[in-house]
């Protein structure tokens, strides 16, 4: 009777999946390990072995490496499965075949080898694909302790380092859209908010100071009674956002010095995890300080315009009042108004020119008298000064009305006339400001005051705080004004003219 052996040479499998079916109907004759009833015991022992493992075995037999796997390698051989059943390594894997012979030099030399995540380029549709793996393979001894063939446990890691480096390159994606932020942020972790991550806006806005890995409290220890830590514990705690704008934070931007006062607007964001838990804060802003100057500077500006409009307007309206008052006609009132408000037009250009802090006396007074001007008869000298905005205005009026009344009556009215303006500082500090005619029709003295004399000789000195002095001489009119260097530089705008 034929023994159990040769009645069924595969009995030893005791399994019944696909990859046993295959190496039941496989014809083994006509490989070098033979025909089953003829296998070695450790042989048998070891396929049984491999066919009850979940992972991917592979058994590679004697020299050649003749491939035995179970049904888990099956899957990872992908294409070339069932024809790598039976086959020699090299030739089952060409494309690898000098990383094969490697390994079964080793293992058969009772070596043992282990890769993790190895690269490797497989042609398992028939088209290369990268491919990695951890790789462990140990010797597989025989009935007389020798090595008879190689053991590779095989698991493929492919799909696991390829998401691991789409991460890490999404990592670096948005690391470096973190450093090249043109806002600041920062990433605290943990409930005492601890710096994680830092971005150069954020670096920049607290200072060069060591953040990574220090708590908030510890690195920026004078936002401790600002407020901000317990924001922070906020967001934590309830898991509400924070958004903030113009926020002043004081701030010790370098060492030893005073603290700083900045302007920014930001939000505390919290992160959570997976289970929901908050984990870290999420912080960005700007730092807005350039802008809240510009707006407080600009509110001044407006509030400052407010006065001046408001001002001009009292100048006009005194203007007016005062012309009509001495006016023969309607005609010389309304060419008297139209001249009077020009002059402070022209004023006001010079100094909205300058921004309104101060104007250049020269072209204040070039300004004044350019209606004037006929050839070279009016000679204009003086060292570079800056009068304050009122004294520009008052200056500017008063020469309005020496010319006006030099074009109808003096100097300018002839032909040979002459007019002189000069201006000099003493170091005391005293200002002195002379009209001087000369070379016009005889002067003739009235008792009679009109707007020009009122606004010389009795408000441009209380505007000014000094004096005026108006001489009419056989040469011709000089005027004088006498004042100080602080008010003509600062001196607060008055109501009226």
């Amino acid at each position: 009777m034929p023994s159990d052996l040769q009645a069924d040479p595969f009995r030893f499998l005791g399994h019944d999946g696909e990859a046993a079916r295959i190496i039941r109907e496989y014809d083994w004759a006509s490989t070098p390990l033979g025909p089953a009833e003829d296998w070695p015991p450790c042989l048998r022992t070891s396929t049984a072995l491999l066919l009850q493992s979940p992972v991917p075995i592979v058994m590679l037999w004697g020299e050649q490496g003749v491939m035995i796997y179970n049904d888990a390698y099956s899957v990872f051989a992908g294409g070339r499965h069932p024809e790598l059943l039976g086959s020699k390594v090299r030739e089952g894997w060409p494309e690898v075949a000098d990383f094969n012979d490697n390994v079964m030099k080793v293992g058969l030399a009772g070596g043992t080898l282990g890769y993790r995540d190895q690269e490797l380029t497989l042609h398992r549709t028939g088209q290369p694909e990268q491919v990695w793996m951890d790789l462990d393979y140990f010797p597989v001894l025989d009935e007389e302790g020798k090595p008879a063939g190689v053991f590779a446990i095989v698991v493929e890691t492919t799909e696991r380092v390829v998401a691991e480096r789409r991460n890490k390159e999404e990592f670096q994606r948005l690391h470096n859209l973190f450093e090249q932020a043109p806002t600041f942020m920062a990433m605290l972790g943990g409930v005492d908010h601890r710096f994680e991550m830092v971005n150069p806006e954020y670096q920049k806005l607290v200072g060069n100071r060591e953040l990574l890995g220090r708590t908030v409290e510890e690195a920026l220890p004078e936002l401790s009674d600002q407020g901000f830590l317990a924001l922070l514990q906020s967001v934590f705690e309830t898991g509400r956002a924070i958004r903030k704008t113009a926020e002043p934070i004081q701030l010790n931007r370098s060492e030893g010095a005073a603290l700083e006062e900045r302007f920014v607007d930001f939000v505390y964001q919290p992160i959570r995890n997976e289970s929901g838990t908050i984990t870290n804060i999420f912080v960005q802003g700007s730092d807005v300080t350039e802008r809240v100057v510009a707006e407080n500077r600009q509110r001044l500006l407006i509030n400052e315009l407010n006065h001046r409009v408001k001002n001009t307007l009292a100048s006009i309206q005194s203007v007016v009042s005062q012309t009509l008052r001495g006016a023969h006609s309607k005609e010389d009132a309304s060419k008297a108004i139209t001249d009077r408000i020009l002059a402070l037009s022209r004023a006001h250009n010079v100094l909205t020119e300058e921004n309104w802090d101060s104007a250049d006396l020269r072209s204040m007074v070039d300004s004044a008298i350019d209606p004037f001007r006929i050839k070279d008869r009016i000679r204009i000298q003086g060292p570079e000064l800056r009068v304050g905005p009122h004294a520009a205005m008052s200056i500017a009026l008063a020469l309005h009305e020496l010319g006006t009344n030099a074009l109808k009556y003096g100097a300018l009215s002839a032909s040979e006339g002459t007019v002189a303006v000069e201006w000099t500082l003493e170091d005391s500090g005293e200002f002195n400001l002379v009209w001087e005619e000369k070379g016009g029709p005889p002067v003739e003295t009235t008792d009679r005051s009109g707007f020009g004399s009122r606004l010389i000789l009795q408000a441009l000195p209380r505007e000014l705080g000094g004096t005026t002095s108006l001489e009419f001489r056989s040469a011709g009119v000089m005027f004088t004004l006498t004042s100080d260097i602080d008010s003509i530089s600062d001196r607060p705008a008055a109501d009226g003219v």
